[in-house]
């Protein structure tokens, strides 16, 4: 027995040798495991199984992970003809104790024989439809069922003791008889199977009483019945050493008979066609519509299935082309990337046509939108913009920021600031440009864009009388 705490090997002491832990209860919880263990065993040898599962259970329960244990119930299961359980308690018994366990040598035996296996599965499933139609009355239909399971199946206990109680419910007591025996050589204590042989045995023990006495009181009776009738209706006479006894009307009372006789069959076999025949013929029908209804319905489900699949891969390429389609113009629509490449290779083609042409140039750079140029956009176009932009951004600077000077002077301040907004474009540097333009801003009382363009005035040029008056700008309109 092994420390619960540090795992090393305990001794007769009631605490670890090695880390001092207390044991004394764990030993005592062990040692009644072991004595359940035993216990299912014993019963197991001796095939009383439902009697083992009780005891291997509530080993478990105080031990769950006693390996050898489950192992056992996986077995009895299996016996049984629980495969599944079977397999759960190998698998949880195989992560126990991973090397030098026999459950594994139990999961490859299962499957390494896939027959098999598809077998046990068919036969649970087969077994639950056998339940669905003991709900909906079709008592029938399951004990077909039943039987397709223990063909699969024959120590399926579960399915034995179920198709006794339908035979037991059908009062067919012979044949619910010899499923229970059936169980009874498999699990030979289980207590369903053991109430149910009882029951048929008291059963039996009943009817065959009442038939032998009703049998001889109903022989004595014809009898004696036989007897005033040939006395009534027939007269004898001596035909030398014979005794003849003649029936009177005896012809009359024949062919009446037979009338009669005949008119009864007749009825008879209406009423059998009627009553047994019909009535198995109309459930045959109907299960047989029933198979068709699911099989109709199944391939429904597949369809619809199938239909929804279909409906949700549609959707998601409808967005993807939405997408796509969104990128495209992007590219070529107006404003997009394709546009802007464009305009800078006409801006290119001008300057290598004509360098001097900088006001042509510059209409063509003024087109590409701005959002072009961020860092996303390729190294290469950012590159031969700045390139263009250098090359006639002096000059250019200097014509915007004479016309935007000009309109201030004027107080036309939004000409001022469309035309020094250019000017600081082409020259970031000029200094005069941007405080022209912040305080067109400020004439203009848009002061969120003043107090931009003084921040920006502070930011390029910290330090120098401009960034001073910049700070007293701001000052004035920031509350």
């Amino acid at each position: 027995m092994r420390c619960f705490n540090c795992g090393c090997n305990l001794t007769e002491q009631d605490f670890c040798t090695n880390c001092g832990v207390d044991v004394n209860n764990y030993k005592l919880v062990v040692s009644a495991s072991n004595i359940y263990y035993n216990d299912g065993l014993e019963r197991a040898k001796v095939r009383d199984l439902t009697g083992a599962v009780i005891s291997l259970r509530q080993c478990l329960k105080l031990n769950k992970n006693h390996v050898d244990a489950r192992n056992l119930l996986g077995l009895i299961y299996f016996e049984m003809g629980e495969g599944v359980q079977a397999l759960n308690e190998w698998v949880i018994s195989k992560n126990l104790r991973s090397k030098k366990n026999i459950a594994g040598d139990y999961l490859n035996l299962i499957q390494s024989n896939p027959g098999k296996l598809d077998a046990l599965n068919a036969a649970i499933k087969k077994f639950n439809q056998a339940l669905t139609y003991c709900y909906q009355g079709s008592l029938d239909l399951a004990v077909i069922q039943l039987k397709k399971v223990l063909s699969m199946n024959p120590s399926y206990v579960q399915a034995h003791l179920l198709l006794a109680l339908l035979y037991l419910k059908s009062e067919e007591w012979t044949k619910a008889k010899k499923e229970v025996e059936k169980v009874l050589k498999i699990d030979t204590n289980n207590i369903t199977a053991l109430r149910y042989l009882q029951e048929v045995k008291r059963v039996l023990g009943e009817d065959e009483g009442v038939k032998g006495g009703g049998k001889s009181r109903n022989t004595a009776k014809a009898a004696a019945e036989k007897l005033t009738k040939i006395s009534e209706e027939s007269f004898q006479y001596q035909s030398g050493n014979e005794t003849i006894i003649q029936p009177l009307n005896a012809m009359e009372k024949k062919s009446v008979h037979s009338i009669w006789n005949i008119v009864i069959g007749i009825v008879l076999g209406i009423a059998a066609a009627w009553f047994l025949i019909l009535p198995a013929k109309i459930q045959n029908e109907k299960a047989v519509a029933n198979d068709e209804l699911r099989k109709v319905g199944e391939q429904l489900d597949v369809k619809a299935a199938t239909i929804n699949e279909l409906e949700s891969k549609v959707k998601i390429l409808e967005k993807e082309t939405q997408n796509l389609q969104g990128q495209l113009e992007g590219f070529v629509g107006s404003g997009g990337t394709m546009e802007d490449v464009e305009y800078l290779l006409q801006a290119t083609s001008q300057f290598l046509e004509d360098p001097t042409a900088t006001e042509e140039i510059a209409g063509f750079l003024e087109k590409i939108n701005p959002a072009s140029l961020t860092e996303n956009s390729s190294p290469s176009f950012r590159g031969l913009y700045q390139l263009l932009l250098e090359q006639v951004g002096a000059e250019m600077a200097s014509s915007f920021y004479e016309e935007g000077r000009k309109a201030y002077q004027n107080n036309d301040f939004e000409i001022a600031v469309e035309q020094l907004k250019k000017a600081v474009t082409y020259d970031p540097k000029n200094q005069d440009a941007y405080l022209n333009l912040a305080n067109s801003y400020r004439k203009m009382e848009k002061l969120t864009e003043a107090a931009e363009v003084y921040g920006k005035i502070i930011e390029l040029f910290p330090g120098t009388d401009l960034a001073n008056r910049a700070q007293s700008y701001l000052n004035e309109i920031t509350p």
